[in-house]
């Protein structure tokens, strides 16, 4: 049996949005939100920082600001009118990447809210994470990157993603 890539992510977000999957905190570590709702949870052990907001750079926390409905056995997003203003414009966000291919320059990966902490699990929901697709590849690395290009508002994405750059380029940190 042979699983295509965009299934078991569309598998992975869809159990992370219905709080299937993910690791769960220890005892003695804050209480995160429920999976699928915010951008994520940085774990305060985390070798890395959390991200900062910065001028001109995307909010995570606007991008998380969407709500969901369920309708007909599917989880529909509800997103604010800030965040569908943003559909088809270029905008620069930053964190961290999540390779889809093998090998240390991707062309098609997925930016996360926060760092991921455990090989198996998606860091965040669909509103915590954008695919992103750019021309030129981009060096994998362990610390947070910003990509500039078109942001896509995805109401109805077949694999449970809420946002998608398009074009997109590394810009300096």
């Amino acid at each position: 049996m042979s699983i295509d890539r965009r299934d078991w992510l569309a598998g992975l977000l869809l159990g992370a949005a219905l709080g299937k999957v993910g690791a769960q905190p220890r005892s003695n570590a804050a209480v995160p939100p429920a999976p699928g709702q915010g951008p994520g949870y940085h774990d305060p052990r985390s070798a890395f920082k959390p991200l900062e907001e910065r001028e001109g750079v995307l909010s995570w926390n606007l991008l998380s600001a969407v709500t969901t409905r369920v309708e007909k056995k599917k989880i529909v997003p509800q997103f604010p009118a800030p965040v569908e203003a943003l559909h088809q414009q270029k905008v620069k966000v930053q964190g961290w990447m999540l390779p889809l291919e093998p090998g240390d320059r991707q062309k098609h990966f997925l930016l996360s809210a926060v760092p991921t902490t455990c090989n198996f699990c998606t860091p965040a929901g669909p509103e915590g994470l954008i695919e992103v697709r750019t021309g030129a590849p981009v060096r994998y690395t362990l610390e947070a990157i910003t990509i500039e290009g078109l942001l896509a508002v995805l109401k109805d994405d077949p694999y449970g993603l809420y946002y998608r750059v398009v074009e997109g380029q590394l810009v300096g940190n």
